[in-house]
């Protein structure tokens, strides 16, 4: 029979361990602590509808200060004159420029040959001499006509007074028994005769005196309106010499040497360089609150001018709005055609406005509510924005000062209420 240990076996009596007992002691008392304190976050986490990280959102913080409305912008140097010269008539035109040169008001720029406008003045010329010479002849002929008249009437009176006379001496003789009845009523015949004749001779001289001043006055305005034509073709010819209208430069060049042209054809433009603006593009939802007269900034070539708003377009193209910006003062020299600078228009500027840095929030919600973040939570929040800038926005209300909000990047949330952001 084989023996077992038994024997050999004795009772071993443990001694409770003190250190580590109170070392599991304070880890749970921690360990419970800890709970506690992360309770209301964890809580709060649970109670979020996701977590999205903070690398793909933009942060601003709401402030109060001054608020500036503007508009920046590139633009271009045009001039703010800049005609363009036509040919008057048909003809060939010879060019006494070239592109690019300076030229005086009334400098030649072009002539125009026109045989056919040349032979149409001098025909209209000769008929205005034709009538001129119409005309003077009227007026002979007139007087001639009046001493004729004249003579007439006073021929007429010495008529009427020997039958008057003629008619006392019978009408004597009569009454002396001198001459017989008949005599006396031959002469009131020939006194009465007398008297229509006189009558007639007055009113003869009346009537062909308007009727030949009808006719003289009729030659004179023929001709002048013929010499009205020939002043007006005239001027045709004299405008065959195109001149600049302007002090500026030539622009560009719209026909070849010698080329020959219809009427109202495009010759050439010249640029008035002492009247220059800058045109720039704004965009449509700016170009509501952009009016004539507003101030600004113009700055290039390492220099900064003021401007003022001359002009504003009536219609949109691709979304935006031309407009001119006008130097205040006297153009800069230096500058040229189309050469680009930039432009700052001040629209509004005013102090102690609530703002917060622009960003797609405004956009995406139609400025009717912000993701406020605290404790690491974004909260949907209701807003109202009011007038917008370039990088800012003003806050009317839903949010104050200091508030943290969430800018861009919202569209990963998808509307939800409660969003934990993680770092």
């Amino acid at each position: 029979m084989i023996r077992d240990t038994s024997a050999t076996d004795r009772l071993v009596e443990l001694k409770p361990d003190r250190k580590r007992q109170l070392i599991l002691l304070a880890i749970g008392v921690v360990a419970l602590a800890l709970l506690a304190w992360l309770a209301p976050g964890i809580g709060r986490l649970f109670s979020a509808s996701g977590s999205v990280s903070s690398s793909r959102l933009a942060f601003a913080t709401v402030e109060r200060g001054a608020f500036v409305r503007d508009i920046a912008a590139e633009g271009k140097v045009v001039a703010a004159n800049s005609p363009t010269l036509y040919a008057t008539s048909g003809g060939a035109v010879t060019l006494k420029v070239h592109a690019g040169d300076t030229v005086k008001i009334g400098q030649v720029l072009a002539t125009i040959v026109s045989p056919e406008l040349l032979n149409k003045l001098a025909q209209e010329q000769s008929n205005a001499d034709a009538m001129e010479v119409n005309y003077q002849r009227a007026k002979i002929d007139a007087r001639k006509q009046r001493s004729l008249l004249r003579v007439a009437y006073e021929n007429a009176q010495i008529d009427m007074q020997t039958a008057t006379r003629n008619f006392d001496r019978y009408q004597k003789a009569f009454k002396e028994g001198a001459v017989p009845r008949m005599d006396v009523d031959r002469a009131v015949d020939a006194l009465d005769k007398a008297k229509i004749a006189l009558r007639h001779a007055k009113s003869d001289l009346g009537m062909d005196n308007d009727s030949l001043n009808f006719d003289i006055e009729s030659k004179k305005l023929a001709h002048a309106r013929q010499l009205l034509l020939v002043q007006d073709l005239q001027r045709q010819v004299d405008n065959l010499a195109v001149k600049s209208p302007v002090d500026g430069q030539v622009g560009q060049l719209f026909i070849a040497e010698r080329a020959t042209v219809a009427k109202d054809a495009k010759l050439l433009s010249v640029i008035d360089l002492s009247a220059l603006e800058v045109q720039v593009k704004v965009p449509e939802s700016f170009a509501r609150d952009l009016g004539i007269g507003m101030t600004g900034e113009i700055s290039g070539n390492g220099k900064t001018w003021k401007g003022i708003v001359s002009a504003i377009s009536p219609e949109v193209v691709n979304g935006e709005v031309a407009a001119r910006v006008r130097f205040a003062g006297t153009a800069p020299k230096q500058l040229r055609q189309n050469q680009r600078l930039s432009v700052r228009i001040l629209l509004d500027h005013r102090e102690n406005v609530l703002t917060v840095q622009r960003g797609s929030f405004v956009d995406e919600s139609g400025g009717s509510y912000a993701y406020v973040v605290r404790d690491g939570i974004a909260t949907k929040t209701p807003i109202r924005v009011g007038a917008s800038s370039i990088d800012k926005v003003e806050i009317l209300q839903g949010l104050k000062a200091g508030d943290r909000i969430v800018i861009s990047g919202t569209d990963n949330f998808k509307g939800a209420a409660r969003i934990a952001i993680s770092q």
